[in-house]
């Protein structure tokens, strides 16, 4: 078997339940969000001086802040793309336009570390969480 995994290693993949599980939930986009702006904040409050301890905190938090701006993004794609319906269209005439801003923010809040930027992803997905809530509400 070893010999085997040697020429074809085994690849893992990785993908929200493609089932579907119908299981669909703004949270984990509204903590990396959050996540994103606690991490700028502390970027802008670290002291100017470049010791070692500084240096070694502003890469974590830049590592943490790009981290969850990307996973922030993956958790709204799977929304758009999954769970998001054509009749959700005729709901939300600007759900495609909403999620396409909220994900080049995404990118914004990695290339940057900007305070604005960050509230304004936050903005986004807490809108994007109203639009699933009252998706959410229509079902029922």
């Amino acid at each position: 078997m070893n010999i085997i995994n040697k020429i074809w290693p085994v690849r893992t993949a990785y993908a929200h339940c493609d089932v579907p599980c119908g299981i669909y939930t703004p949270e984990p986009a509204k903590t990396a969000a959050e996540t994103v702006a606690k991490m700028v904040e502390k970027i802008q409050a670290l002291p100017d001086d470049q010791t070692e301890a500084t240096r070694n905190s502003f890469v974590r938090m830049v590592t943490t802040k790009e981290e969850h701006a990307q996973l922030c993004k993956k958790e709204l794609l799977i929304l758009w793309t999954d769970y998001f319906k054509p009749e959700h269209l005729e709901m939300f005439s600007d759900l495609h336009d909403t999620f396409w801003k909220a994900a080049k923010l995404c990118s914004k809040n990695k290339q940057e570390v900007n305070a604005d930027a960050a509230k304004e992803l936050q903005d986004a997905v807490a809108n994007i969480a109203d639009m699933f809530a009252k998706a959410e509400a229509s079902k029922k």
